[in-house]
């Protein structure tokens, strides 16, 4: 691979990943075939409509005996650049004497406009919080159970967010 003549452009959200690595990804989006590479991989955005029913489905099928989720939203003030991309909080609620504890998702709203296995990396993210509140091993082996290709997701989503930095979105209502 050619080294990078514009040393401008820095993949930014792959900090830890291998240098030779780093130097592809840079290289992708210095001569500005990230857009080619991704929209080969990744031709149209989801048109899932009830983002609710869409992780309560992959929670069923993958988590059946967690605690239930009261709430999964798109959520326009969780930023990408606070580095979150959804969020997973208990909210708790006085009902009469009793304090209720709810589990709620908040998924950032570019996702809306992105395709479904982005979304779904993001959402396994999240479910896996019910059980595992750390990042740990345990808590990514279980990512990796309800979606296989989680890492390699997580690693392209990382992608493109660096390409929407330097060039915009992809894909458009």
């Amino acid at each position: 691979m050619k080294p990078i003549k514009d040393s401008s452009i820095k993949a930014q959200y792959l900090n830890g990943y291998p240098e030779a690595l780093l130097k592809q990804v840079e290289h992708l989006l210095a001569s500005k075939q990230s857009s080619k590479w991704l929209l080969n991989k990744y031709p149209r955005p989801h048109n899932i409509g009830d983002l609710y029913e869409y992780a309560i489905a992959l929670k069923n099928q993958n988590m059946r005996s967690s605690s239930p989720i009261s709430k999964v939203i798109y959520d326009d003030k969780i930023h990408a650049i606070k580095n979150a991309l959804g969020t997973h909080s208990y909210v708790s609620r006085k009902q009469g004497s009793k304090l209720k504890a709810k589990n709620e998702i908040r998924i950032a709203a570019l996702f809306r406009n992105l395709p479904e296995p982005f979304l779904k990396m993001i959402v396994v993210h999240e479910l896996a919080h019910l059980k595992e509140k750390e990042h740990s091993k345990a808590f990514y082996k279980l990512c990796c159970y309800m979606e296989a290709e989680y890492h390699q997701l997580e690693f392209d989503l990382r992608v493109y967010l660096n390409h929407r930095d330097h060039f915009g979105d992809l894909w458009k209502d």
